[in-house]
């Protein structure tokens, strides 16, 4: 199966799962993962009409997407992976979404470079749904001040929130969960679920799904 064939497959399901659930067609965006993969890998993707993509490194992203940005209009770029303070200016600069604000460090930092770059970048605060000490996002019981701290002291324009649920745990109590906090904060956007597990995903209200594997094959 091609590259185009593998994204109408996840699109497909997409579709499926949420008419499963009840909800509207079209209610989930596909973020399109293309960590890892170079531009003429990727090209083939946006030919068939795929906009939004997600990458997990920054320094990375200014190697490929500038350009692809230049060739293509109406790109959407997410930044999925942990941002680090002192990459803050190049994340703002390249990217339309950071999905990764996690701690007041990085919040003050993004802060700083959307008033100094008069950007505007929509922000999701990632949570650590599984409390897992290697993985980046605060703890679900910090997560409301959080969103109130970003948006009230900081003005930030936090419009969801995102979780990487654990590899060896069912996924629904986590996106469930995610739901929950997102639901407290007045928050409508929950980017959750990946290849292994969108569908649920979509059943639990995602309104994005970040998928890789199953669109570009393995790394």
């Amino acid at each position: 199966m091609d590259i185009e064939a593998q994204l109408n497959d996840v699109v497909n399901r997409i579709r499926l799962a949420e008419s499963r659930a009840d909800r509207a067609s079209g209610a989930v965006s596909l973020v399109a993962v293309s960590k890892t993969f170079e531009a003429d890998i990727i090209r083939p993707v946006i030919a068939a009409g795929q906009r939004i993509f997600g990458e997990n490194r920054v320094q990375e992203a200014q190697v490929k997407w500038p350009t692809l940005k230049e060739e293509t209009s109406g790109i959407e770029l997410r930044l999925i992976g942990p941002l680090q303070s002192n990459k803050s200016a190049d994340a703002v600069a390249l990217f339309d979404v950071i999905e990764t604000i996690d701690r007041e460090k990085i919040a003050r930092a993004v802060a700083t470079e959307i008033a100094r770059q008069n950007k505007p970048v929509r922000l999701y605060v990632q949570v650590n749904t599984g409390l897992e000490p290697q993985k980046a996002g605060i703890v679900p019981d910090e997560t409301t001040a959080f969103v109130v701290f970003c948006r009230d002291t900081l003005g930030l324009p936090i419009e969801g929130l995102m979780c990487i649920p654990p590899a060896d745990e069912n996924p629904g109590p986590h996106f469930a969960l995610l739901a929950k906090l997102a639901r407290r904060c007045g928050l409508e956007k929950l980017s959750m679920g990946m290849s292994g597990d969108f569908e649920t995903a979509v059943e639990f209200g995602a309104t994005s799904v970040r998928v890789g594997s199953a669109i570009f094959g393995t790394r």
